[in-house]
């Protein structure tokens, strides 16, 4: 069965007709979905699957308590380090999504490094994302680095700037790029 890791920024608090259909295609092929417990694009999420009432859903929670789990679905816990604090706290239930997802797909608000980071920690492990980018309206497939770099030359430079440097951008992309080497046939 299919996992996709449902994300997204939490600027986005809505979801549109589009993003809706996009969802019902893997509710359709019967994917198991995971989704994080944030406010803004998580939540809006949640409430839709849950007034659909999709049962395949898990919500990944960073230490002992969800923040939203609007639907009672099942809950994973990620143990985390209890000094960490914002973002270095959650992103650990996002690099457990990652690891357990088949592909992602992210809500993206074109500012987001949470989203963005997801993007990356994907790529990392070489898996591909479909990104909705909110400022288009328009969807993005991402497979490899270039695809993620194309993306972001899609930022405003300031926004550029502060993502390149709270998600360490070369560091990202190198790491990125290696899993894409090992996922390249030889023959």
């Amino acid at each position: 069965m299919t996992t996709v890791f449902l994300s997204g920024s939490r600027r986005v608090g809505r979801i549109n007709d589009r993003i809706r259909d996009h969802i019902r295609n893997m509710i359709d092929q019967g994917f198991r979905i995971v989704v994080g417990d944030a406010n803004g694009a998580d939540l809006a999420l949640q409430k839709f699957l849950a007034g659909i009432r999709y049962p395949n859903v898990v919500v990944f929670c960073s230490g002992k308590t969800c923040r939203n789990n609007v639907g009672e679905w099942d809950t994973r816990n990620v143990s985390v380090d209890p000094h960490l604090k914002g973002r270095a706290f959650y992103e650990q239930k996002d690099k457990a999504m990652a690891a357990e997802a088949d592909c992602g797909f992210v809500l993206w608000d074109g500012k987001s490094t949470g989203s963005i980071s997801n993007v990356f920690e994907l790529l990392k492990r070489g898996k591909e994302i479909v990104v909705y980018f909110v400022p288009e309206k328009q969807f993005i497939t991402i497979s490899f680095p270039d695809d993620a770099k194309e993306l972001l030359s899609k930022c405003d430079p300031d926004t550029f700037h502060v993502i390149s440097k709270k998600i360490s951008l070369p560091s990202a992309l190198a790491h990125a790029q290696n899993a894409a080497q090992v996922s390249l046939p030889l023959s």
